[in-house]
């Protein structure tokens, strides 16, 4: 590139960054050495990357280099481990100051480059109908195909229940979560169920085939609900099974009611605007003494944001993990009696560790499927997952209750 130049830069991080533990190599063949001899290597492919940085400085720059390939890495979990443990020196306005000319040096003169094609920009009211539509079909709308290539067979993309071990596969740990989930909710034959966010179908599935329910189940995308029917159809139970693409907030309309509610997956998607309004609908919805099981990712400390930038812009839009609290003072506002309440963060944890593995294995497939950009915010995002699960950021709760 025109005018190019690291070595100001380089000097920069050495002197504004007397301990890193990690390398940062340019595309020139230079680098910044790692001060402890290890961690992982960053490869600064292009000036583009830098553009990036200094375009939206901070996690957002960041990612947008690295979704766009200008920015590779040679071990994500380490990068991971480094960013969430390293606590780098406060620099001063002179020094930020410093940093900034210098990277404007190392650019040299280049066209600001495009945001990744992955990248969703949210507009409209935050979590409205129309806005929510949009987020969760950015985040599911790649192909039914990528998304079975890491969950597997079981299509179940929430998570899977180990029972310390006791679960050898992937498969046989879903099974698990969806029949802990079936017992919990005490199902009969012949009841009718609702599934709230009922992805591809799996929980529907197993209430109709294991245990004689008539399921309706509903997902804001349409290529969710079409896998969901085939599956049905496939499985023999179309005619116990209702997949649907419909908002939550358009049921109470249909005056319909049921006799158990499952809610997977979902609460963390609601916003801390509408989890009262969540928890009233789904009350609305039950019959006088009807179950709910509430499953749902939330944030542990109190002093972390909902959610970061790239995780907004790449991955869920607009999630909003609340905690635990939050969500039980909701469902007891809308009339329910909590009876039970289970974590499973470890779970979880190994669950993305699968999922992860699974990916990986078809790197090539996934690529082909949903493009290099999704597969780089794919591998980066199970793992960044798992490891909010491991420190500390995030945990999962199963919460059983009843309408008197």
């Amino acid at each position: 590139m025109p005018f190019a130049n690291t070595a100001p830069l380089r000097r920069e991080i050495a002197t504004r960054l007397p301990e890193r533990p990690f390398t940062i190599e340019f595309w020139d063949g230079s680098k910044v050495a790692s001060t402890s001899g290890e961690g992982p290597v960053f490869s600064v492919r292009s000036p583009r990357a830098i553009a990036h940085a200094l375009r939206a400085p901070g996690q957002l720059g960041l990612g947008r280099a690295y979704v766009s390939g200008e920015l590779e890495v040679d071990d994500i979990e380490q990068v991971i481990r480094v960013l969430d443990g390293w606590q780098p020196p406060a620099l001063d306005k002179a020094g930020q100051r410093a940093l900034m000319l210098a990277a404007v040096r190392a650019m040299g003169i280049v066209k600001p480059p495009p945001r990744p094609e992955a990248e969703l920009r949210p507009s409209g009211k935050r979590h409205s109908k129309e806005r929510d539509a949009r987020a969760v079909r950015h985040h599911y709308d790649v192909s039914n195909e990528f998304f079975e290539l890491f969950l597997g067979p079981t299509m179940v993309y929430s998570c899977a229940i180990w029972r310390d071990g006791e679960m050898k596969t992937l498969e046989e740990a879903q099974d698990e979560k969806l029949d802990t989930v079936a017992r919990k909710l005490q199902l009969k034959e012949g009841e009718r169920v609702l599934d709230v966010g009922c992805g591809w179908g799996g929980f529907p599935l197993w209430a109709a085939t294991r245990y004689g329910a008539n399921v309706v189940g509903i997902t804001l995308s349409p290529p969710q609900a079409e896998k969901a029917r085939q599956r049905a159809e496939e499985a023999g139970v179309a005619d116990r099974v209702d997949i649907r693409v419909m908002d939550y907030r358009d049921l109470p309309s249909l005056g319909e009611k049921f006799d158990a509610i499952a809610s997977i997956g979902m609460v963390e998607h609601v916003g801390s605007a509408n989890i009262d309004l969540y928890a009233e609908t789904l009350a609305s919805l039950l019959d006088s003494g009807g179950r709910l099981l509430n499953h749902g990712i939330t944030r542990l400390r109190h002093t972390d944001p909902e959610a970061g930038d790239f995780s907004e812009r790449y991955v869920f839009p607009d999630a909003a993990p609340l905690h635990l609290s939050r969500n039980l003072l909701a469902l007891e506002r809308a009339g329910f009696v909590i009876h039970h309440v289970e974590d499973f963060g470890p779970d979880y944890a190994e669950t993305l560790k699968h999922w992860a593995q699974n990916l990986d294995s078809n790197r090539a497939e996934g690529e082909r499927l949903a493009s290099a950009e999704r597969m780089r915010v794919w591998r980066l995002y199970l793992r960044m997952a798992r490891n909010g699960f491991e420190n500390g950021f995030l945990n999962i709760y199963q919460a059983r209750c009843s309408k008197p």
